[in-house]
């Protein structure tokens, strides 16, 4: 029998947003990445493009800002995604954080997120 292994679909990391689209936002991913629904997103203060979460980055990008609404291909450049952006609660377990990232950087990630002033946006919660 053939195994399948079904993947992650847009949004299912959302455990509640706000009316209508108020959560979300349409931002312009950074060229060279693929990347899935859930994915943790820092913003690249220089050119405002938005990249994976990167702890280790002095660039802007190891803030974590938004979160990504659906898979969105930015492989050979600039793309524009829609991300949840502000009052929402998402579940940790659907989340796509950088491989290898410590229990200290994803705190702050966390917190981040939930800080309006520091993600740009808005309070987003990141329930267990």
């Amino acid at each position: 029998m053939t195994v399948l292994t079904e993947g992650k679909h847009r949004a299912e990391f959302i455990a509640s947003e706000a009316n209508g689209t108020r959560s979300r936002d349409v931002v312009t991913l950074a060229e060279g990445q693929n990347l899935g629904p859930g994915t943790v997103l820092g913003r690249i203060t220089a050119s405002g493009l938005f990249t994976q979460l990167d702890p280790e980055a002095e660039t802007g990008a190891e803030v974590a800002s938004a979160i990504l609404y659906d898979h969105v291909d930015a492989s050979d450049a600039d793309t524009s995604a829609t991300v949840i952006a502000r009052d929402a609660e998402v579940a940790d377990h659907s989340l796509v954080w950088p491989e290898g990232i410590s229990a200290g950087d994803k705190a702050d990630a966390i917190a981040a997120l939930a800080d309006t002033y520091a993600n740009g946006f808005g309070r987003i919660i990141v329930l267990d």
